[in-house]
C-alpha cells in the first residue's frame, strides 16, 4: 500500500502521485488510522428509528422555514470541460455533444477518462469567505455546499475514498473551507449528496465504442485500477424510470452509508440533501435517524433538514423528509414546509448557456414563499472557483432589491391564499418557465402585516381584488398602504372590486415592488 497522509501528500511531486494510481495501489489520502476504513459507524442513539412510524415524529426546524432563500454551490470536476450537467457520464456516450467534446479536447475515453479530468481541476481562485459575504448579502439565509456528485468524487477530506479534493485536484478540503465561511458569516450550513445513484448513472464508462477506428477497446471505466472510482458496475445501467435508479448491490449500500455518514459526522451539517428520493431503504433510513439524532444530541433539540424528492426513485414520506422539487414548484400552499431547487444556469458552468435574469430569480422567489416554499438557488462558479459575470450580475442585483424588500421574504409565512392574477406556474418538476406580468400578485404575512409582491414592474395603480371590500379573504378594512422603500405616503381605496393602489412614478427598485398592507 502507498500511504500518504495530508503533508506528505500534498508535498509529493505528480509524477509520484499518478505513479501510484496507475499502478492500482490503493493510496490513503490521510493519516487517519486505516483500520477504519472498511468499519460501519454504530448508529446514534436518540429519539429516531430507521422506521416510517420513527421518523414521522419529526418537525420541520423553525431556521428553515424563516430562512426561505439559500445558495448552492453545486460545482466540482465537471466544470473543467465548460460543457455543463453530467459530463463525466456523456463523455462516454458516442453521439453526444459531450464525448465529440472530449474526444477533440482531451483524447479518446479509453485512454484519457474522467480520472483524467479530476486534475485539473484546481479551484486557483476559490476564496470562499468572499463569495458567502456577496451570498449573505443577496439574502441568502443558508449555503449548501456539493458533498458529491454522481461522478464518485467527494468533495472534503473523506475518511473511505482516495478520490476526494483533499487528495487531488484542488488538494483542499473544499466542503470544510466553505463551511468555515459560512459559519463566519452565520449561515446555516448543508451539504447535498448524488451519490446513491452513481452506481447505475455511471455505467457508460465501462461501454466502448460501436464503430472503427476504436470498436470493442473498453474504455478507461472498464480498467479495474480505477474500479474504486467507477465502480464495479458490469450489468446494471442507469433507467430513468421507477426503482431503476438506484443499484441492489448490498455493498454499495453500505459504501454509501459510510461515506455520508463521514460527512454528516465530519461537517455537522444543518442540511442533508439528497439527489432523488432517500436511496437503500432500511440503510437510508438509518442514515436520516443518524442526522436528527446526532442534531439533538449536539443542541437539545431538532434543527437539522433532510431534502429528498418524491420522483418515484428511492424512499419519500412527506412528514420525514422535506419535498425537494427541481426546477419547478408546487401548486397553491402546502401545508409543510418544502423547497425548489434550480440553477441560475447549468447545474456546471456551461460556456453555452444561458442564465436567468434577476427578474426570474425574484419572481420565483417570490412564488415559492407564498406557498409555504423555500428557494435554494445554484450560483453557477466557474471551475477555477471565480464567477462568471452573469453570476455576479444576479448577485448585485439580488442585493440591491434585498436590501428593500427581505422583510417581505425572511421570516415571512403563507397568506389564507398564495396569490391572485393571470400567470399560475405549473406544478411539478422542470416546469419553471413562466412569463409573470405587474398584475400578478404574491401575499406573504408577518405578524399583523400582509405583503403583496407584484411580480413585475407596476405602473399607475395596482388592483388587489383579494382585497376588494367585502371579500372574505380581506376579513377587515385597510387602514394602511406602504411601498417598501418608497419614502412619501402612498394613496389607495378600497372598493367593491379591489385594492385600488396608486404607483409612483419612480420605483425604489426592480423586478418586483412589494406593498406592506395593514388593517383596521
Amino acid at each position: 500500500m502507498v500511504r500518504l497522509n495530508r503533508r506528505n501528500f500534498l508535498g509529493a511531486s505528480i509524477g509520484s502521485i499518478a505513479a501510484a494510481l496507475s499502478s492500482g495501489m490503493p493510496v490513503r489520502a490521510t493519516g487517519r488510522p486505516e483500520r477504519g476504513d472498511l468499519d460501519t459507524p454504530a448508529p446514534v442513539p436518540g429519539r429516531f428509528e430507521p422506521t416510517v412510524e420513527s421518523l414521522k415524529a419529526y418537525q420541520t426546524p423553525e431556521w428553515f422555514r424563516d430562512a426561505k432563500f439559500g445558495i448552492w454551490a453545486h460545482w466540482g470536476p465537471q466544470a473543467v470541460p465548460r460543457q455543463g450537467d453530467w459530463y463525466a457520464r456523456f463523455m462516454y456516450v458516442p453521439g453526444h455533444p459531450h464525448y465529440d467534446h472530449h474526444v477533440k479536447n482531451y483524447g479518446h475515453p479509453s485512454v484519457v477518462g474522467y480520472k483524467d479530468i479530476i486534475p485539473l481541476w484546481t479551484a486557483d481562485k476559490f476564496d470562499p469567505d468572499a463569495l458567502m459575504a456577496k451570498y449573505a448579502a443577496a439574502g441568502a439565509k443558508y449555503f449548501v455546499s456539493m458533498g458529491v456528485h454522481h461522478d464518485n468524487f467527494d468533495l472534503w477530506d473523506s475518511r473511505h475514498h482516495r478520490w476526494n479534493a483533499a487528495a487531488m485536484g484542488p488538494r483542499r478540503d473544499i466542503v470544510g473551507a466553505w463551511k468555515a465561511a459560512a459559519t463566519r458569516r452565520g449561515l446555516r450550513f448543508g451539504v447535498s449528496e448524488h451519490l446513491g445513484a452513481s452506481y447505475c448513472w455511471w455505467y457508460p464508462n465501462h461501454l466502448y465504442d460501436q464503430f472503427w477506428p476504436k470498436l470493442g477497446i473498453d474504455y478507461d471505466g472498464a480498467d479495474p485500477r480505477y474500479e474504486d472510482l467507477y465502480h464495479d458496475n458490469r450489468d446494471q445501467p442507469f433507467r430513468n424510470t421507477p426503482g431503476s435508479w438506484y443499484t441492489s448491490n448490498a455493498d454499495y449500500h453500505r459504501t454509501w452509508y459510510r461515506r455520508i455518514r463521514d460527512l454528516v459526522d465530519h461537517y455537522q451539517p444543518d442540511l442533508l440533501y439528497s439527489d432523488g428520493g432517500l436511496p437503500f431503504g432500511a440503510i437510508g433510513r438509518s442514515l436520516v435517524a443518524d442526522l436528527y439524532n446526532s442534531s439533538i444530541a449536539r443542541s437539545g433539540k431538532l434543527d437539522a433538514v433532510y431534502n429528498c424528492k418524491d420522483s418515484g426513485s428511492g424512499e419519500f414520506h412527506k412528514e420525514w423528509a422535506v419535498q425537494d422539487v427541481e426546477r419547478g414548484v408546487l401548486k397553491g400552499i402546502n401545508p409543510l414546509p418544502w423547497q425548489t431547487d434550480t440553477s441560475n444556469g447549468d447545474w456546471f458552468f456551461n460556456e453555452n448557456d444561458r442564465y436567468k435574469t434577476a427578474d426570474e430569480v425574484v419572481t420565483m422567489l417570490a412564488d415559492i414563499v407564498s406557498k409555504n416554499g423555500n428557494l435554494l438557488l445554484n450560483v453557477v462558479l466557474h471551475a477555477d472557483g471565480s464567477l462568471p459575470p452573469e453570476s455576479e450580475q444576479l448577485l448585485a442585483e439580488l442585493t440591491t432589491w434585498m436590501a428593500v424588500n427581505a422583510e417581505a421574504i425572511h421570516g415571512t409565512r403563507p397568506w389564507k391564499i398564495d396569490g391572485e392574477g393571470p400567470t399560475e406556474a405549473a406544478a411539478g418538476m422542470f416546469k419553471e418557465q413562466v412569463a409573470y406580468t405587474a398584475r400578478d400578485i404574491r401575499f406573504t404575512t408577518k405578524g399583523d402585516r400582509l405583503f403583496a409582491i407584484t411580480l413585475g414592474e407596476p405602473e399607475g395603480s395596482v388592483a388587489i381584488a383579494s382585497l376588494a371590500s367585502g371579500n372574505p379573504y380581506s376579513g377587515r378594512p385597510v387602514r394602511h398602504v406602504r411601498l417598501l422603500g418608497h419614502h412619501g405616503a402612498i394613496a389607495f381605496r378600497q372598493t367593491g372590486q379591489a385594492l385600488l393602489v396608486d404607483v409612483p412614478a419612480t420605483l425604489p427598485t426592480r423586478h418586483a415592488s412589494v406593498f406592506e398592507i395593514t388593517f383596521a
